[in-house]
């Protein structure tokens, strides 16, 4: 009954598959393998537009250095305050944007609103030379509180982004299991909306490593591979993260495999719920947040089952975060459940 992280399981079978595939004798190095070289089309076809990708290994990689790309060192990046680039990842954005600044905004269920991003924007005078300047806004999806936006509230706040000429990035570690919450097309809840760059994400989804920086504008791009050599992450062997990428994408596996995770987090929620632990965030992607008393925390760790004390703003004091994969299994949330009914 591992609850902790959708970081925890091993490869999908597909994906394992592929790896062997690719696993067979020589090929150019440094993306100019069949593989890599086919990147483009595949993430094309899922968009509907056509995109620039570039694989790299880890998903504090692909936000840290799309931010980068975006802003200038003097530039800000507005996020969410529980914001992954904010809280997890040890001052990446702000070493490889050299000094850029991000500034965090609250809001309710781990999303930003428009008019909370415009009173933050008001605090910095266009051309200021005594603050630093907006220059990107990051979203998350799906949130570090496993909500999700919907096209509107993309579009929303990405209209919000360019009163001040802002470029927008979203991180999308879990954007499979946003598409499945939400049941929207990929091209909806990124350039549609008016997201300029995805860090897209197949790690927590059954890949072994491997990310992507996915970009809309295909001018944005220019000058990214040279970033990305820069920062260590063009892999010599890059075949071995195209091939996963290329075999979760194949066939909507992507999408399958998060809809199942989604899944069992809503059985998850929807008992948790019954035996009276209401979820504190809306259950609308692969997390299920509750208050439980340590007591009631205890005995579950006690009968095997794992999962992390989540203290925040939000959940206070007794805050559970349990996460779900595509490889948890009707099973292990059923057997959780008894636990909680046992007390």
């Amino acid at each position: 009954m591992d609850f902790t992280s959708d970081n925890t399981g091993a490869l999908a079978p597909q994906i394992r598959d592929a790896l062997l595939s690719a696993d067979a004798g020589r090929v150019p190095s440094y993306g100019n393998d069949p593989w890599s070289q086919a990147l483009d089309r595949a993430f094309a076809e899922v968009f509907g537009a056509q995109v620039r990708v570039f694989p790299v290994a880890t998903g504090t990689a692909a936000n840290a250095l799309a931010l980068a790309h975006l802003i200038p060192p003097w530039g800000a990046v507005l996020c969410h305050e529980e914001a992954h680039i904010h809280t997890d990842e040890c001052g990446a954005p702000e070493f490889f944007s050299a000094g850029g600044k991000l500034v965090p905004i609250g809001g309710d269920h781990g999303r930003l609103d428009p008019s909370a991003v415009a009173a933050t924007l008001a605090e910095f005078p266009p051309g200021s030379v005594h603050q630093v300047q907006p220059a990107a806004l990051s979203l998350s999806q799906s949130t570090e509180a496993g909500t999700v936006y919907g096209p509107d509230a993309v579009a929303n706040l990405c209209a919000t982004a360019r009163t001040r000429g802002m470029r927008v990035h979203m991180d999308g570690a879990r954007f499979a299991n946003a598409l499945a919450g939400r049941a929207a097309a990929p091209a909806a809840l990124t350039w549609q909306a008016g997201v300029d760059v995805l860090a897209f994400g197949a790690t927590k989804n059954g890949a072994m490593m491997a990310e992507a920086v996915v970009f809309f504008d295909l001018a944005l791009a220019e000058g990214f591979a040279l970033r990305r050599k820069r920062a260590g992450q063009l892999l010599s062997k890059s075949r071995y993260v195209a091939a996963q990428l290329l075999a979760y994408l194949a066939d909507d596996l992507w999408l399958r495999l998060a809809a199942h995770a989604n899944v069992m987090a809503g059985r998850l929620g929807v008992g948790l719920k019954a035996e009276g632990y209401a979820s504190v965030h809306p259950v609308e992607a692969n997390e299920v947040f509750v208050r439980l008393p340590d007591a009631m925390a205890a005995a579950l760790r006690r009968g095997g089952a794992l999962f992390y004390d989540w203290p925040s703003r939000a959940c206070g004091p007794d805050g559970r975060r349990f996460v779900t994969s595509f490889a948890s299994r009707a099973e292990e949330v059923d057997e959780l459940l008894a636990l909680v009914r046992a007390g």
